[in-house]
């Protein structure tokens, strides 16, 4: 039986979770503090289109107590990853494939990338300080996924699925290979929809065009989508962010197959949503700002692509952040994203 196991059992986690416990799998969790002792005690709950379930899913704190994995979700924010790869070491194997589920660039993105740059096969500093996920883990163990779908944690053990049901996922190099596959059939068996992309980079790209622009100046403001759409000033600069990220994505190959006012028009139309860096900033919770702002800067800064407006708003969003005790500075990534 395919052994399978979500580090981090949060809103993204958790829907996986959910899904999958629904597929002929060993299906495991690791969890912390009153989320964990609440899966623990009642189940997971699950609410989604109105109904509710509840789970009972095997669910720790320490991932040793579990078996070698046949897959692993990584569903924590990207600037945490590096702090929890020595604790996967227990259960990986060489046959074990990693798939994280992150906003922003990830942290195998350059392992056969194939840009024809000096970035192919090395690591981001913004993403992964140190390359100690790369080191650790190893990048080809890794298979790449986007994320669509939007859920929440209503409170410890509820997990409620507002929108969205797609997971796009791919292998690094492009190719169509069994473990893809396979991982790709257990989610759709389990309700989800999972196209398998020859080049998912252009997605992350896509997404991450979203995440550069909107989610800081969201944050700085404290707006919604909708509302930022209707101030001129402010999606004027959410303009200029998304010209200067598709600048530095072309200049490594990336293909931009819609056009930046579409990708607009396509979020401000979404009513009353503020973006996960505005939220986890409300919530007092650390921000993702260098996997998602940080890493298209260092890209741009060593292939000496000009990028004004993303300098200023990430060293605008830093400052609020570390005001705020939601970020802390690293003197080498501001070395790189200067």
């Amino acid at each position: 039986m395919t052994k399978i196991c979500i580090f981090g059992a949060g809103a993204i986690g958790g829907y996986i979770a959910a899904c999958l416990s629904k597929t002929n799998v060993q299906l495991s969790l690791i969890a912390r503090g009153p989320h964990k002792e609440a899966i623990e005690k009642k189940g997971l709950t699950f609410i989604k289109d109105g109904k509710t379930e509840n789970l009972k899913l095997t669910v720790t704190d320490d991932p040793k107590t579990l078996e070698i994995q046949d897959y692993i979700f990584i569903s924590v924010k990207a600037h945490s990853i590096s702090n929890i790869v020595d604790s996967l070491s227990s259960i990986i194997n060489e046959q074990t494939s990693i798939i994280s589920t992150v906003n922003g660039l990830p942290w195998w993105y350059f392992h056969k990338a194939n840009t024809g740059t000096n970035l192919d096969d090395t690591y981001l500093e913004s993403v992964d300080p140190a390359g100690k996920i790369w080191k650790t883990i190893k990048p080809q163990q890794a298979i790449g996924c986007v994320v669509y779908p939007a859920c929440e944690i209503i409170e410890p053990g509820v997990i409620k699925h507002n929108e969205g049901e797609k997971f796009s996922l791919g292998e690094p190099d492009g190719t169509r290979s069994e473990r893809l596959k396979k991982i790709a059939d257990l989610l759709i068996a389990g309700g989800l929809k999972v196209p398998q992309k020859k080049n998912l980079r252009n997605e992350i790209w896509i997404k991450l065009w979203g995440n550069c622009s909107f989610n800081p100046v969201s944050a700085l403001t404290n707006k919604t989508l909708d509302q930022i759409g209707n101030d001129k000033e402010l999606i004027n600069l959410v303009r200029e962010l998304m010209k200067e990220c598709q600048l530095v994505g072309e200049k490594i190959g990336i293909k931009f197959n819609v056009s930046i006012d579409d990708r607009i028009n396509g979020a401000i139309s979404i009513m009353n949503h503020k973006p996960s860096t505005t939220q986890d900033l409300n919530a007092g919770k650390p921000l993702e700002i260098d996997p998602i702002i940080g890493s298209i800067i260092e890209i741009a800064n060593k292939l000496n692509v000009e990028v004004p407006n993303l300098k200023k708003i990430n060293s605008q969003l830093k400052l609020k952040a570390e005001n705020l005790g939601l970020y802390q500075r690293s003197e080498i990534i501001d070395k790189l994203t200067n």
